[in-house]
Parts: structure tokens; sequence; C-alpha cells
């Protein structure tokens, strides 16, 4: 059995989640609440140990996405589904980043919400919506593909040179990089320089981008 704790501030979709839910012969609401802090008062009380926590992400006093880190934390067993009319992927990435297990659309049908609770909980492999799903598919199919020059040109770094490169790269600064060399901060601006000069990069940043397409960093 798949114990649910459903988290949905208004009502009449809250109680339309939960007859749903109530059809599946696995399934069982044990607990509903109307916010994030509602969840965790839950919890608190021990009769109360969902396999999955199904909530909203727009709610009072704590949204879903702060649920959902605490829950990560203090509660790692409980899964997370988001149902949401959220529908742009920056939510979705939002979510997941937090520790959600799955995110879907408030207009999925029945089968597929059933069938993401399902999913996750025996397969324990996260879940995104048939229809986020095709749209990243569709956005990935028409992205243009990334221009890489037909020939890299070959540079002759010195061993010092790569070690600064290497160093900028990991966002050091002149004087950190000179004091990790055991050298002065005035060699350290002239390697530098030579290194824009070498490769032709306009800044630090198109000097480290540079480094990685020609594999001199990784």
């Amino acid at each position: 059995m798949i114990k649910i704790i459903l988290t949905e501030d208004h009502n009449i979709v809250r109680n339309g989640i939960r007859s749903l839910l109530e059809k599946e012969p696995d399934m069982q609401v044990i607990a509903e609440a109307t916010n994030g802090k509602q969840v965790l008062g839950l919890l608190r009380n021990q009769d109360y140990r969902p396999d999955l926590i199904l909530t909203d992400i727009n709610m009072p006093e704590m949204s879903g996405i702060e649920l959902i880190g605490l829950l990560k934390t203090d509660y790692p067993n409980i899964k997370t589904i988001v149902l949401s009319m959220l529908d742009h992927e920056r939510y979705m990435i939002q979510a997941f980043k937090a520790g959600a297990w799955g995110y879907v659309l408030k207009n999925v049908s029945a089968n597929e919400l059933t069938f993401a609770i399902r999913h996750i909980c025996q397969t324990n492999e996260r879940y995104v919506c048939n229809e986020l799903s095709l749209r990243l598919l569709d956005r990935v199919m028409h992205a243009p593909e990334p221009q890489m020059p037909d020939h890299l040109p070959e540079i002759d770094l010195s061993k010092r040179e790569i070690e600064v490169l290497a160093l900028i790269a990991e966002g050091f600064t002149n004087n950190e990089i000179a004091e990790k060399l055991f050298t002065s901060k005035r060699t350290i601006e002239g390697h530098r320089q030579n290194l824009i000069d070498k490769t032709g990069a306009r800044n630090t940043a198109a000097l480290i981008r540079f480094a990685i397409q020609n594999n001199i960093i990784s």
C-alpha cells in the first residue's frame, strides 16, 4: 500500500485528487494539508509516516519547493511529487534541484498521475509528465548544433603557463596564484597577458573557454 499525504490549498482540487486516489486499491491518502508547514506538523506526529507526499508549489505560509527541500534533509526516505499548473521548465528544474522525485501537471489524466506515483515508489526513479517531457524533447531537437571550428589552432604553452591557466579557471586572483606558485604578482600578470596574446582571447572568460575547448584544462 502506497501511503500518501496530499498537500493542496484549494479544497475543491484537493477533494477531487483524494477521490481519484482512493479509487486505487494500492493507494491510501493518510492525511491532507493546505501548506508545507502543516505537512511538517503531521510528520512530527509518529502516526503519520507516508511513502510519498503529493504537493502543489504555490501555497500559503510555505511553498512546495521549500517543503521539498526540508523533506530531503529531515525525511530523506519520503518521496515527493509536484502536482502543479506551473508548466514552465524552470519550476520543474527548481523542484528537482530541491529534491523532488516527480513533476506532474494538473491537467494530466488520472492514469498518468497514478502511473507516476507507482513508478516512483516502485522503481526509485524520477518521473516527468508526458507533456513536459515532449516539450523538452522538441526544444532539444530544434536547438541549433553547437558550432566548432574545423581546425583548432596549435598553441605552444609552457608548463608554467598551463599551471597559471588552471588556477585562473579555478577562480584564483593574481595575488593568490602568485602565493601558490611562490612567485610575484607581476610575474603572474605577465603569464596572464601572454596567455591572452597567444590564444587571442578578449578576456578571462574567453581564455578559459578556449582552454576547455582545446582540452588544455578540463
